[in-house]
């Protein structure tokens, strides 16, 4: 596995963490870069999930925005926590990080949900994802 794919791995568990104890991510951020610090054989993924995470903080209302117009009829409430955070990820990587082909963001996204959500989320994130993509 790539250091790319193991930060989105640690971004994805920094944001469902986030969402699902009600913290607010810049708290759960720093509880992480303390962990992370004890553990300098990881710095390489750890960076590039700062990056991803600080991304979503700065940029969060204008991705949620991005997800509600292209999930059609699904709040972000109704989305399983996994979704709604790889969503998050995925269009990031899609709208502000021009490093990252939009072909590999939703790839990545996608393989993710496979293997921590629903059965439908790989479909589901992959949809959304591809219509931000071709709006931007």
């Amino acid at each position: 596995m790539s250091a790319r794919s193991k930060a989105r791995k640690r971004a994805l568990d920094i944001l469902f963490q986030a969402d699902v104890r009600g913290e607010e991510l810049p708290v759960m951020l720093a509880v992480e870069a303390k962990r992370a610090a004890s553990e300098p054989d990881r710095q390489a993924s750890w960076l590039y999930a700062r990056d991803i995470v600080d991304g979503v903080i700065d940029n969060l209302e204008a991705i949620d925005e991005q997800i509600t117009t292209f999930a059609k009829d699904w709040s972000l409430q109704r989305m399983p926590a996994v979704d709604r955070a790889l969503l998050r990820i995925g269009a990031w990587e899609i709208l502000y990080n021009d490093e990252v082909p939009t072909a590999v963001a939703i790839d990545e996204a996608v393989e993710l949900a496979k293997e921590f959500s629903t059965d439908d989320s790989g479909s589901f994130v992959h949809g959304v994802l591809a219509r931000i993509a071709r709006s931007s």
